[in-house]
């Protein structure tokens, strides 16, 4: 009876330990705060800047090697030094939101991680650029 009790708790220990070491990802892992930034409805011409934060959950160095936006309204920028393990970095995208509408565009990355393409996402909305009432044209369909 005691060998099947202690059978059994080495069985447990053993299986915690392995899942306990499945936590941690070998080799270079992004774990982001999120994957999709929406930056809601916003005016055309406002800041279109924001941020990916993201750790570095695996045990190796994570290196970025490419980021890559869908179209030339998406900037991104990117850390060139390696991340190491546990450690926190950005990637910072830039969107021009002087193009009126929704919009939903991607940041591919490339790296070392086992993972090794990661697509981020960017939507919102642009409002159309306020009208100027000092800009001296008469929409008002009056000749005057």
């Amino acid at each position: 009876m005691k060998n099947t009790f202690f059978a059994l708790v080495a069985l447990i220990a053993t299986t915690t330990l392995t899942f306990a070491q499945d936590a941690k990802t070998s080799g270079a892992a992004f774990k982001f705060e999120t994957e999709t930034l929406d930056y809601g409805t916003i005016d055309n011409g406002a800041d279109g800047n924001r941020v990916f934060k993201f750790t570095n959950s695996g045990t190796e160095p994570l290196i970025i090697s490419n980021a890559k936006g869908s179209c030339g309204c998406t900037t991104p920028e990117w850390p060139k030094e390696p991340i190491a393990p546990g450690a926190s970095a950005e990637i910072k995208v830039h969107y021009d939101t002087k193009r009126t509408g929704n919009f939903t565009k991607t940041v591919t990355l490339t790296s070392n991680a086992v993972e090794s393409t990661k697509v981020l996402t960017i939507k919102g909305n642009v409002n159309a650029p306020a009208h100027d009432p000092n800009d001296g044209t008469d929409h008002s369909g009056h000749n005057h």
